[in-house]
């Protein structure tokens, strides 16, 4: 047998090579170009992903409390006008709302281990739940996700309620036995439908900051000088849904200082200073209105 051999020549060697070369890995310099535009394009999309979410949350929030207030209506119709139980405490957070199964919702949050902050079925103990078909997730802001460090470490991962109903709306037991409510003498305390003569103008549910909700009585004072006594939330850009007492719900923005604050605990400092009052007299003008 012949075995014939072939010469490798200089040039078949380096053609070889250079072909060798292109099918390897990338060089450094074009590994870093490619980080480089990962990184840019990282810095432009994210941003616009984030608030892509917060819109779609914001959506899915304002679809909450559409269903809250169709529910509040539906009460009202069966009661023959009369409007929800709307059980509160007074604005030193001295007394919170008490338990009963009138109330539109129950149970007080906190930044403890207290069950009312995890317990459904407590807060579905309530008037409106059945008009809601009993579904726990009709009370809870996609974006609420604010805990306290002992409720992490307890292993939570969220709290049960974001919303709060206008503390001028239902009967609150004893705070209006009189007929007007006793945090808000000389404004009118609605306790039928048909006495909300501007149904369009006054606000009946709204996405309460974290730290400033407790029981579901949301309470804005028309005493001087003004403070936040509860806050409003701002998670979907600096915007909280509201449900309004003719139907439409909107997502409202906030704009002033005063009314921002991170959700996360402690962060509101209740009562809070209005430094400027745009957002607060927005709120408070959609509250109530004088008695005549």
């Amino acid at each position: 047998m012949v075995v014939m051999a072939f010469p490798f020549t200089s040039s078949s060697v380096a053609r070889r090579r250079t072909r060798y070369q292109y099918l390897g890995a990338f060089t450094l310099i074009e590994l870093l170009v490619v980080i480089a535009i990962i990184g840019i394009l990282a810095a432009v999309l994210l941003p616009t992903l984030a608030r892509a979410k917060a819109r779609t949350n914001s959506i899915f929030c304002v679809n909450n409390v559409r269903q809250l207030i169709l529910a509040w209506h539906l009460y009202a119709h069966d009661q023959r006008d009369r409007l929800p139980y709307n059980l509160g405490g007074d604005p030193d957070r001295r007394t919170i709302a008490p338990f009963n199964q009138l109330n539109w919702v129950n149970g007080n949050m906190d930044w403890e281990t207290t069950p009312d902050n995890t317990n459904t079925a407590l807060m579905l103990k309530s008037s409106l739940a059945t008009y809601c078909y009993n579904n726990p997730r009709v009370y809870k802001c996609p974006s609420d996700q604010a805990l306290s460090a002992v409720q992490r470490s307890a292993g939570w991962s969220e709290r049960v309620r974001s919303y709060s109903m206008n503390a001028m709306i239902g009967d609150a037991g004893e705070l209006t036995a009189t007929g007007q409510n006793v945090n808000n003498l000389g404004y009118k305390q609605f306790f039928k439908l048909s006495q909300i003569s501007a149904p369009a103008n006054i606000f009946v549910f709204i996405d309460e900051h974290p730290d400033s909700i407790n029981d579901g009585y949301f309470l804005m004072q028309w005493t001087y000088p003004f403070e936040w006594v509860d806050l409003p939330a701002s998670y979907h850009n600096d915007s909280s849904a509201l449900a309004f007492a003719d139907g439409h719900c909107e997502s409202h923005q906030w704009h002033d200082a005063s009314t921002l604050a991170p959700p996360k605990p402690d962060a509101a400092d209740l009562p809070r200073y209005v430094t400027n009052r745009n957002d607060f007299m927005w709120l408070l003008q959609r509250t109530s209105v004088a008695v005549q």
